[in-house]
């Protein structure tokens, strides 16, 4: 087994690269943002393998998949060698060229959003890293003070509807959860090929701050009023002001963009009876 310490994102992609050129499994010590990073890559190469040791803030990918948070637990699923085809999603500029024959753009494991999590990831990725898994929930503290209303046009394909939203967020997710073991979208699953698009609209911050954020935790927002859930192969989202969009906890892109399932686009190392993250469980 090699072993290799990753200077920033770019290098761990490129020695996942090469790794799965020898043939070889990648394993990542590390949270939802490289894991991401490096099932971009390995999307694009036929045969490669991921596994994942939980080495991050929020480690949602694992927690989600069932692989335990200790390093004798991860590592037993890696030696058992069970795998297991997943989706990813995958952001992209709003108007992709049509003569492309394959998916450009960056891929993400977990949930892309805009809007309030814009400010939210932003400020959490800022903050000092004693706050550990708190950290998300600071972040979401701290954006909600200086938070002003936005309009959203979402438009969903299918089934070609168009929305215009008053809007805290709009997240689309390929996986249930973020932040840290926040549900922000818990009917998402990674084998079905399709986005979980949830939007909280504009509902006041006193609201937002006891009826949503605290239920945010156990997924039940999404009974809420002022949640909207919809489930598409792809959505195009724009803003009336300019924002980050974030995935896997790190900036990946402008308003406007355009996100889409890309269906078991990566195949990974994962418990033989995985947590609640497939359609099958």
């Amino acid at each position: 087994m090699r072993r290799a310490d990753t200077r920033d994102l770019d290098h761990a992609r490129e020695l996942a690269a090469e790794a799965a050129e020898r043939g070889e499994t990648v394993l990542a010590l590390s949270g939802d943002g490289m894991i991401g990073a490096l099932a971009d890559v390995l999307r694009d190469m036929p045969g490669a393998l991921l596994g994942v040791i939980p080495g991050g803030r929020g480690n949602d990918l694992a927690r989600v998949l069932g692989i335990p948070d200790d390093l004798d637990g991860a590592a037993a699923i890696i030696a058992a060698g069970h795998t297991q085809p997943v989706d990813l999603g995958l952001v992209e500029d709003r108007q992709p060229d049509e003569n492309q024959r394959a998916p450009v753009g960056r891929a993400f494991v977990g949930i892309a959003s805009a809007g309030f999590d814009s400010d939210a990831n932003r400020i959490a990725n800022e903050a000092p890293s004693w706050l550990g898994g708190l950290v998300y929930l600071y972040g979401a503290l701290r954006a909600l003070l200086a938070w002003t209303p936005a309009t959203f046009e979402l438009e969903l394909d299918p089934p070609g509807e168009r929305h215009v939203f008053s809007a805290f967020s709009v997240g689309a997710a390929n996986s249930k959860t973020y932040g840290g073991g926040m549900r922000a979208a818990p009917g998402a699953m990674l084998d079905d090929g399709l986005l979980e698009v949830v939007v909280v609209e504009s509902i006041g911050k006193l609201k937002f701050l006891t009826r949503i954020l605290p239920k945010v935790f156990a997924g039940t927002h999404v009974n809420e009023p002022g949640v909207k859930v919809f489930r598409a192969r792809a959505i195009a989202l724009s803003a009336d002001r300019p924002f980050t969009m974030y995935a896997d906890g790190d900036p990946i892109g402008e308003l406007p963009l355009r996100v889409s399932a890309l269906p078991g686009a990566v195949t990974m190392l994962t418990p033989e009876q995985p947590g609640p993250a497939f359609s099958g469980s």
